[in-house]
């Protein structure tokens, strides 16, 4: 436990001024590598990050990774970004913060810029159902290995086994994700409490921490939202863009399909910025390039304002995620040392798992859907877990079929 809070609580500190700009530099060049190869959505990304953290770098143990990608649940905003946020201030402090966060985002946000430029000048989007086709079933093989790994750390003992269980039955049954982690902390809290073997552990007091990394929500939330009301019927500019998407970042939870409702309701119907296919085409472009889907916000930007919309849009929606992270990341050990609020943990990890397992079924579905299709996933994941080829080489060889396929 105190090596966990002292890796926390001061990373990099007492390093020479080298070895930090040497652990930047890796940070950098890792979460570029990954915001430029990283195709399929957050638990694709999640996987990634998982296998060249953990497994390949040694850089966090895997109960450090799920503890950090459980309190990615708790706040709003897009987990996989948050997540390279979390690992970077956990490898390099608040520069590291920074520092992997806008290499993770900056690669897609170069490639969603381009995609916009040339929707613009040809009106049409740039073909990838090729590159698709090749690469989804890649990601299922990745998802399902990180799964595996991270579920044998997460998953220890019947009744996280059960409240697992339960959190993706809830999910199937069309439970919103928030409600489904709350339910799922919240049984957890009450086994951990009635259990004769724990009941008369002594808490530290800081249980109540659980529920900080939520609160900035709620501030931040209204503010934006007086923001983007006072802008709604100003022409399109750069401050407009930027607080209505400062309000999107700080208050969405769930996928991209959230954010798409979030979208039409705030683009389409109130302010009618948009047309119903400019959005559906956005969301689109958001979805089959790499990296996070909120870059989705930079092509509506670049429609709307140009190059200056696209980068109020970006900064928009994302600054809320390193703003959310800066003040949730140092609570984490300090949850851990709780024994409640460790249990609370526990049980979010578990549903966090479960939730992700929800989306990779409904990834396999979509991605395999043919012979080639299934030997792609059955060839990765003989490359992955026998080979130990890395991921990144894994989408790179599957999109070059997808397109040699396709044409």
């Amino acid at each position: 436990m105190e090596e966990r809070s002292a890796r926390y609580a001061d990373p990099g500190a007492g390093e020479p001024r080298p070895a930090r700009r040497k652990g930047l530099r890796e940070l950098a060049q890792l979460f570029l590598k990954l915001g430029t190869t990283a195709f399929g959505g957050p638990a694709v990304h999640i996987a990634m990050m998982e296998d060249e953290v953990v497994r390949r770098r040694r850089w966090l143990t895997r109960e450090q990774f799920l503890d950090l990608l459980g309190a990615t649940n708790l706040i709003p905003g897009p987990n996989s970004t948050e997540l390279a946020i979390h690992v970077g201030h956990a490898r390099a402090g608040w520069v590291g913060l920074v520092v992997a966060g806008t290499s993770f985002i900056a690669p897609a946000v170069l490639i969603v810029t381009a995609c916009a430029w040339g929707y613009v000048e040809f009106g049409r989007l740039p073909e990838v159902a090729g590159i698709l086709y090749g690469v989804k079933p890649v990601v299922i093989a990745v998802v399902l290995q990180a799964l595996w790994r991270l579920g044998r750390t997460a998953i220890r003992g019947p009744v996280l086994a059960v409240l697992a269980l339960a959190a993706a039955a809830a999910s199937t049954l069309g439970a919103g994700e928030l409600a489904v982690l709350a339910g799922a902390a919240l049984l957890a809290a009450m086994v951990h409490l009635v259990s004769p073997r724990t009941r008369s552990t002594p808490s530290s007091g800081s249980s109540a921490l659980f529920l900080v990394p939520v609160l900035p929500t709620s501030v931040i939330a209204a503010v934006g939202t007086g923001a983007a009301g006072s802008g709604a019927t100003a022409a399109v500019g750069v401050w407009p863009l930027f607080a209505f998407f400062a309000k999107v970042g700080s208050v969405l939870f769930g996928s991209g399909y959230v954010l798409l409702a979030f979208l039409r309701g705030g683009l389409v119907e109130e302010r009618g910025w948009l047309s119903e296919a400019q959005l559906l085409d956005a969301v689109a472009i958001g979805q089959v390039t790499p990296g996070p889907v909120f870059t989705t916000a930079t092509f509506i930007g670049y429609l709307l304002a140009g190059v200056p919309g696209a980068l109020a849009a970006t900064i928009g929606i994302f600054l809320p995620a390193f703003v959310f992270v800066a003040l949730s990341g140092p609570l984490v050990p300090r949850l851990r040392r709780s024994p409640v609020a460790g249990a609370i943990l526990d049980g979010v990890n578990a549903a966090s798992l479960a939730l992700m397992g929800v989306v990779t079924v409904q990834l396999v579905r979509a991605a395999v859907v043919d012979g080639l299709t299934l030997v792609l996933a059955l060839v990765s994941a003989v490359c992955l877990v026998g080979l130990r080829v890395r991921s990144t080489w894994l989408v790179l060889g599957a999109a070059i079929v997808g397109l040699a396929a396709s044409t």
